[in-house]
């Protein structure tokens, strides 16, 4: 029978930027992946080549309801058809036999991992252990406890659902007690741990939903936790008894973000809010993208072809781009016509800020000019050169750029002696409305902020979603956008220093921290600005 290799690979526990490098190499290079639970399918579709097969074997809750030899069947079997699939095939992108088992937190601490490395050697399949940053280590950091101290030298770890469990060796005060399960195992494992002899006021943090945006602690006593967690209300992963749970207060560094737990709209494309997603979740935040614009190929394609043409006659000494979406219409019409980049030999590059620099970057080309203040047509404008008739031979610029946009960049240029084409690239039409379900989250308050970057994006979001709710918090790129979003009936909170997406992130950040110290000093829980909703408009999270 043939072999394949078979991966098994520590998923983490929660957060996806805590995959290891190796765990993302291997999910890059699968032909399927085995899964467990929803989070890890999702993982598996982020990390995992594309045409990847997802083998999803829950019933969509986090414990499979599957014995230890249900799974290393399946496991085995799966590595038996990858095997088959891909012996003799060197046609198929990726095709290495490879089966990756996707963990949740690290697999050395999953009960299953022995049944399922011994069902795949005995079919005589190659095998490989990917550690993972385990899920008592990792919840336990992101609730700000540190699992040993100087008073406190141990670590117990319990599974409260197994019959099996060592309580007694959890009573030392200087222990720190880890225990895994859920609200009704954790119930009935720690009233079982203080039966064993632990002290009844020892300190207990609950945490739910971490090392994700949605964390949640809750700190309490030994004694109280039992009927705190039979009341409802919580979804822990794993509760933490100890002393260290007191030093929470001093190195909580996650849950205190200036915008954690935010849920943040950001009405662009997702390919256009990928440093803006970025940037909000280094505060903590969740964002969540709502395209207000679709793009799409100019009426009459001939203007663009001719300046193409042109690239390659040298009617141009400066190509300028003030969008991605500039790029990549350029790039798309070069391959439409059979050419690549080296039809920019010779010619000078302008981009109007970083991301389209990274735009450019992507296709191999560096460019040459970049505004070091403001990204935006005057900021491009204020570094650009003047046309000089001794050391510029060609006087033509090429400005690829969309049907809507603004004549600043070009009478500007045309002042300082160049001489512009200014070709429709693409076409922004306003984009279909979102989902039922994305209009009533905007409308009734159920995002705590939203981010506009162009009076386009107010303009278009009002008109296919409707005014986002009072309470939610209002930021603007700019003077220009800020007034449109006024116009519309809006209050707007903050306003970007700069011009560009991460100063405003920042500047929602500081705005978020005004906020929190607020609720501080005046005694008050602090709380997101949907939560400030009225409480008949407010739905569950």
């Amino acid at each position: 029978m043939p072999s394949a290799r078979v991966a098994f690979v520590g998923a983490g526990p929660g957060d996806h930027s805590l995959l290891t490098v190796r765990a993302a190499e291997l999910l890059a290079a699968a032909d399927a992946v085995v899964v467990d639970d929803p989070a890890a399918e999702d993982l598996a579709r982020q990390y995992g080549r594309p045409g990847v097969r997802i083998i999803e074997t829950t019933d969509g809750d986090r414990a499979s309801t599957l014995t230890q030899a249900s799974w290393a069947k399946i496991v085995a079997r799966a590595a038996t058809q990858v095997a088959k699939e891909a012996e003799g095939d060197d046609t198929t992108p990726g095709g290495s036999g490879l089966l990756v088992r996707l963990m949740t937190g690290d697999p050395t601490a999953f009960h299953g991992l022995a049944a399922e490395l011994a069902a795949c050697h005995k079919a005589g399949h190659l095998t490989e252990i990917v550690p993972g940053v385990s899920t008592s280590a990792g919840i336990a950091a992101y609730a700000g406890i540190p699992l040993t101290s100087r008073e406190s030298g141990s670590v117990h770890i319990v599974d409260a659902g197994a019959a099996t469990a060592d309580w007694a060796g959890g009573t030392a005060p200087t222990t720190t007690v880890v225990v895994l399960g859920d609200a009704d195992q954790l119930a009935d494992g720690l009233e079982r741990l203080e039966a064993a002899g632990r002290d009844p006021q020892t300190p207990v943090a609950i945490t739910e939903n971490g090392t994700t945006t949605e964390q949640r602690t809750t700190t309490t006593t030994l004694a109280e936790a039992p009927a705190l967690l039979r009341a409802g209300g919580l979804t822990p992963d794993v509760a933490l008894v100890g002393a260290t749970v007191a030093l929470r207060d001093e190195l909580s560094w996650y849950e205190t973000k200036p915008l954690f737990g935010w849920r943040v709209l950001v009405p662009r494309t997702k390919d256009q809010a990928g440093p803006t997603i970025d940037r909000l979740a280094e505060y903590g935040a969740r964002g969540e993208t709502v395209p207000t614009i679709s793009v799409e190929a100019p009426r009459t394609p001939q203007q663009m072809q001719r300046a193409i043409k042109g690239l390659v006659t040298g009617r141009y000494e400066w190509v300028g781009f003030t969008s991605v979406n500039a790029v990549r219409a350029v790039r798309e019409k070069l391959e439409e016509i059979g050419l690549d980049v080296r039809a920019f030999a010779g010619l000078k590059l302008a981009a109007v800020g970083g991301v389209t620099a990274d735009a450019l970057r992507e296709m191999g080309l560096e460019p040459d000019l970049v505004p070091t203040g403001e990204q935006s047509a005057r900021g491009l404008l204020e570094v650009w050169p003047p046309y000089d008739e001794v050391l510029d031979p060609i006087n033509g610029v090429f400005l690829p750029r969309a049907d809507i946009a603004t004549d600043t960049l070009v009478a500007g240029l045309q002042e300082m002696g160049w001489e512009v084409d200014d070709v429709t690239a693409y076409r922004t039409v306003r984009a279909a409305p979102p989902a039922v379900e994305v209009r009533d989250a905007i409308k009734q308050g159920a995002y705590d902020a939203v981010v506009f970057t162009s009076s386009s994006t107010v303009r278009n979001l009002v008109g296919i979603a409707g005014k986002p709710h009072p309470t939610t918090v209002v930021a603007c790129i700019g003077p220009a956008t800020a007034k449109t979003a006024e116009d519309h009936g809006l209050t707007v909170s903050v306003l970007a220093q700069e011009a560009s997406s991460a100063s405003l992130v920042d500047g929602l950040a500081d705005y978020g921290r005004q906020l929190r110290a607020a609720a501080i000093e005046a005694g008050e829980t602090v709380q997101r600005p949907s939560d400030k909703r009225p409480a008949g408009r407010r739905k569950a999270r």
